[in-house]
């Protein structure tokens, strides 16, 4: 082999190397999460949660993709859609509020999935209700719905 093609090769596998990298520090969370379930205190509410991982994708205002859980619809919020005026805020709001953070899960035991398997749930952040803020910063509506373990007026 002649020099362009090694140096060609060698470049490709550092390229790999640096993706894989860069691939694992965002998917790896901070502080490995070791039981996924336990309490947490946000804005003075002491909440339960069922599940927590890294938020690796904001799908719309109100539907994020949580490494090692899956999709989430954030229960009782409903955000506009694609084409509807706001979209685009919501979205941008929830990514400032949840992209690349560790993302606690109150999931609704009485209506886990939706009808597109989709867990539904309340979910916060160490600091935020993400479901509460979504609403107070005018970037969704209140959704209620039946069945759901969550009453009508708790968020």
């Amino acid at each position: 082999m002649n020099k362009k093609k090694i140096s060609i090769i060698l470049l490709v596998i550092f390229l790999i190397g640096i993706v894989l990298t860069l691939a694992n520090a965002f998917l790896e969370p901070e502080n490995t999460i070791e039981n996924k379930t336990g309490n947490l205190t946000v804005e003075n509410k002491t909440i339960h949660y069922d599940n927590a991982g890294k938020c690796v994708e904001v799908i719309d205002g109100n539907t994020i993709q949580i490494y090692g859980v899956g999709k989430v619809q954030l229960s009782q919020v409903k955000t506009p859609d694609v084409n509807e005026s706001g979209f685009s805020d919501a979205k941008k709001f929830t990514e400032q509020l949840c992209l690349g953070k560790t993302v606690y899960l109150d999931i609704d035991n009485a209506n886990p999935q939706d009808k597109y398997g989709r867990i539904l749930a309340i979910a916060y952040t160490n600091t935020t209700d993400v479901n509460k803020a979504l609403i107070e910063n005018n970037h969704a509506k209140i959704s209620y719905f039946e069945p759901s373990e969550f009453k009508e007026g708790e968020i």
